[in-house]
């Protein structure tokens, strides 16, 4: 085979991949802009509607899912760039006796889903008397092995100079970190919480798992309940609460679609 006809058939293959993403997303989209009448009828000119959006909205507390939803990945995000740049720092810069082996253990982090540690997360949220909190969806998430890695490689590229001249200046171990460090991997931070962000928003296992009530329930459990009630059942009113519950994140990515490729492109690991 020609390198041309590679090309073709890389190019045909990526176009059908592109096809099968996007209809699911298509037919949501018809379905929730048109009557009930309309779900399985393509009608070039069927008339468009904006009721199953208002219905959707009045039959489930959306509002209240979305301000947990946003406090919860605003909550994680926080508090893995904290935890997670400090410990990449350490790693980066320190010696320290079991440095090896302890990364080797965030390594091995990256290895182990989730979901087999949700019995015991679920039995130490409880030890804590967190249960149904937003507190209890994000604390299992605060210390992210991806995190660590990824700033890890990114503080390994910072020339040692710029430690040495800091700390002539005086500046503490923390102020080197804040000063020079954590501004020179905004690239990578950035990276990393596109993709914490959108993994938070959508996580749905253990957020079903440890809430019960509608003060503490995100998006995606909330959206789970409502298409399985009797207000529900139509598919033009699941697809508009579907939109409704992953707009914010489709809009993000179109307005930032070029600064997430860049973002990625920048924090290469070296």
């Amino acid at each position: 085979m020609t390198r041309s006809t590679d090309r073709a058939l890389f190019t045909l293959g990526a176009w059908l991949l592109a096809l099968v993403w996007l209809l699911p997303l298509a037919y949501a989209i018809w379905t929730a802009f048109h009557p009930p009448a309309f779900e399985t009828r393509f009608v070039l000119f069927a008339p468009l509607t904006l009721e199953n959006f208002s219905r959707a909205w009045n039959a489930a507390p959306f509002g209240r899912y979305f301000l947990n939803t946003i406090a919860l990945v605003t909550m994680v995000l926080a508090a893995q760039l904290v935890l997670c740049s400090l410990a990449a720092f350490a790693f980066a810069r320190f010696e320290f006796p079991g440095k090896g082996v302890l990364f080797a253990l965030v390594l091995v982090q990256l290895m182990v889903m989730p979901d087999i540690l949700l019995v015991r997360n679920y039995t130490t949220i409880r030890s804590l008397g967190l249960v149904d909190t937003i507190l209890a969806i994000g604390l299992p998430y605060f210390a992210s092995g991806f995190a660590i890695f990824l700033l890890r490689q990114t503080f390994k590229t910072i020339p040692r100079e710029l430690d040495e001249a800091a700390r002539i200046e005086g500046c503490s171990w923390l102020g080197l970190l804040m000063r020079v460090y954590v501004p020179l991997a905004r690239p990578t931070m950035l990276a990393f919480g596109l993709v914490s962000v959108s993994h938070h928003w959508n996580n749905f296992i253990w957020p079903l798992i440890i809430t019960s009530s509608v003060e503490t329930r995100p998006l995606t459990v909330g959206l789970s309940i409502f298409a399985t009630s009797d207000s529900g059942t139509e598919w033009s009113i699941i697809t508009a609460a579907t939109l409704i519950t992953s707009a914010p994140l489709l809009i993000g990515f179109m307005l930032f679609q070029r600064q997430f490729v860049q973002s990625f492109m920048r924090a290469g690991i070296k």
